[in-house]
């Protein structure tokens, strides 16, 4: 099982270097460090952090997904390296053809995935109408053309967090903060993953955003939405994203084990890949994973001071 480390640069103020394979960080106050670039999955700059356009090159030269993020930590930007792929030329093509019938098919069982990760999720929490949730699973058709996914989030999130929540936009909630900082990372994942497949990210199933360049990723990371929510569940909403155990505990939910041998960026990966051959025809159904619940969350995360 992959373990990718991520570093969050969000509240850092210095300087970033590159020397030999390494990364040498270097804050305005206290001593430099080193991580090695071949351990870095994911990397994320905030607006006091110095960059040479070198050091990015040598972001995109190991393959690190870099997220350029606001004041509020939240990314508002991504650089991904130009990765060759065998059949970068045929699966584009073969995702701008795919016909309407297998596009649905593949949101179908993406949706069918993520409800039943939902469920889980409750189960998991103690909640003992998980099973309404579950049964929901059964209603999920081929493009979802009931909108189960809507239905089923109204039923998760009030039971989820017990009381009056909203994933709407500006609604003040510091789990709201929480679930938006640990989706970008699960969406740095995303990118990293559908970019390796040599698939076009912008072009997606279901998402169809004209300003959207991860439409696919955004697609793709549904089923692992709920790894994220279970570890917001499990925090105190007194607590804020800001908090460096909070984002311990968030980054950690995108690098445990999503299923048997399989993390979560590794199980995003094989997603992408297995997409990339459904969308050229080379098998009939798309295999989505679920989640199951919380195993052991592993600890391969730095928040620079």
């Amino acid at each position: 099982m992959d373990n990718w480390r991520v570093l969050d640069f969000t509240s850092f103020s210095g300087q970033l270097h590159y020397k030999r394979g390494q990364l040498v960080v270097n804050p305005d106050h206290g001593d430099c460090s080193m991580v090695p670039l071949a351990d870095v999955g994911t990397i994320l700059l905030g607006l006091h952090v110095g960059v040479a356009p070198a050091v990015l090159h040598q972001l995109a030269a190991f393959d690190v997904i870099t997220l350029i993020c606001d004041w509020n930590g939240v990314p508002s930007g991504a650089m991904t390296a130009w990765i060759d792929h065998s059949r970068v030329g045929a699966r584009h093509k073969a995702q701008f053809d795919m016909s309407v019938p297998r596009r649905k098919n593949a949101w179908g069982r993406i949706i069918q995935a993520k409800v039943s990760g939902q469920a889980a999720n409750l189960k998991a929490l103690g909640h003992r109408d998980w099973e309404h949730l579950a049964d929901m699973v059964k209603l999920v058709r081929s493009g979802d053309p009931h909108n189960i996914e809507g239905s089923a989030a109204g039923y998760y999130w009030r039971r989820l967090f017990e009381g009056k929540f909203s994933r709407k936009p500006r609604y003040g909630d510091n789990r709201n903060a929480m679930l938006d900082y640990g989706y970008s990372v699960l969406r740095g994942f995303g990118i990293r993953a559908v970019t390796s497949a040599g698939l076009a990210a912008s072009i997606g199933v279901f998402h169809r955003g004209r300003g959207n360049a991860f439409n696919l990723v955004d697609d793709l990371i549904e089923p692992f939405r709920p790894a994220v929510d279970y570890v917001v569940a499990s925090t105190s909403p007194e607590m804020t994203v800001n908090h460096p155990s909070v984002k311990h505990r968030l980054v950690a939910a995108c690098t445990q084990a999503f299923q048997p041998g399989l993390s979560v960026s590794a199980s995003l990966t094989d997603l992408a890949q297995q997409f990339g051959i459904y969308a050229e025809g080379g098998n009939d159904r798309l295999l989505v994973p679920s989640w199951k619940g919380p195993i052991d969350i592993p600890q391969h995360f730095e928040v620079a001071a």
